[in-house]
């Protein structure tokens, strides 16, 4: 089962050409389970919507609750954003979990659970947006506890692994992203590991989601970092949702267009048990 999460830079820089660069991108990928992040919806036009019908998959949308500043970045008081999830198989179930932030940082982020209908068993999957603040590590490690819990409601009577996805703007090292993963430090919810698809990542792999390679990056000063993660429970029976391989995707310009100011990251889950 392929994986993917990525930051789609809802409607910052030339978002139409990038939408077109998007997806393309996406297409090559051929996944079949995308969380994304920064997804808008506008006049009547919904992005997830649209890559869905080009790229004949089911999909689910959750709004910010709280869009007011980012259309205030872009001068469009219509604009909403959002986190999304595509599906090659249906969406049976979904919730979504604003997560919490004090109100000097709070510009709705949230996290969006869909339960998805794979053959022979269901797929808890998440993907979340969290605070972008350099200095908010504290606000994120309460992000992380609620999503944790929101993880821990949702996980479901499956044999499969939850799948948590997202752009944590976290550096991998950080308090936020080891509580999530719980098996660095304690977990959140007590007894609930989340691993970083990354582990299995060879040694030399390009890693940065965040890279200064970007034009959109590099226009920041920032270092080159991976924020953007997929993380699995442990596998289920017979290595149900190991991963088999991880990469980053989406790194390069389509057709001299950068589609996002984030890279994405792409993990092959094991979508059957190996036999007995």
């Amino acid at each position: 089962m392929r994986t993917v999460t990525w930051n789609l830079w809802w409607r910052f820089g030339p978002w139409q050409a990038r939408q077109k660069a998007i997806l393309t991108a996406l297409r090559e990928l051929n996944p079949d389970v995308v969380g994304l992040q920064e997804v808008w919806a506008a006049d009547g036009e919904n992005l997830a919507e649209w890559l869905a019908g080009e790229l004949g998959l089911h999909w689910a949308w959750a709004a910010s609750p709280a869009p007011e500043r980012w259309r205030a970045r872009i001068g469009d008081p219509t604009a909403d954003i959002g986190n999304a999830v595509l599906s090659r198989w249906p969406v049976v179930e979904r919730d979504a979990l604003p997560l919490p932030a004090p109100a000097d940082l709070d510009d709705g982020r949230l996290a969006l659970y869909a339960r998805i209908a794979a053959p022979g068993h269901d797929v808890p999957f998440f993907t979340a947006h969290l605070t972008s603040a350099v200095h908010a590590s504290a606000v994120r490690c309460r992000q992380v506890a609620a999503l944790a819990e929101f993880v821990a409601r949702h996980r479901g009577d499956t044999p499969f692994p939850p799948v948590v996805t997202g752009d944590l703007n976290a550096w991998p090292d950080s308090d936020e992203v080891r509580l999530l993963g719980g098996y660095k430090t304690a977990p959140a919810v007590p007894g609930q590991v989340l691993l970083d698809a990354w582990e299995y990542a060879g040694p030399a792999a390009p890693a940065a989601t965040w890279d200064a390679a970007n034009p959109y990056v590099a226009a920041t000063h920032e270092p080159s970092v991976r924020i953007d993660y997929i993380h699995v429970g442990p596998p289920g029976p017979g290595g149900l949702g190991r991963v088999r391989d991880v990469r980053r995707a989406c790194d390069g310009p389509v057709e001299g267009v950068w589609a996002s100011d984030h890279a994405a990251v792409v993990a092959d889950l094991a979508e059957r048990a190996d036999p007995a």
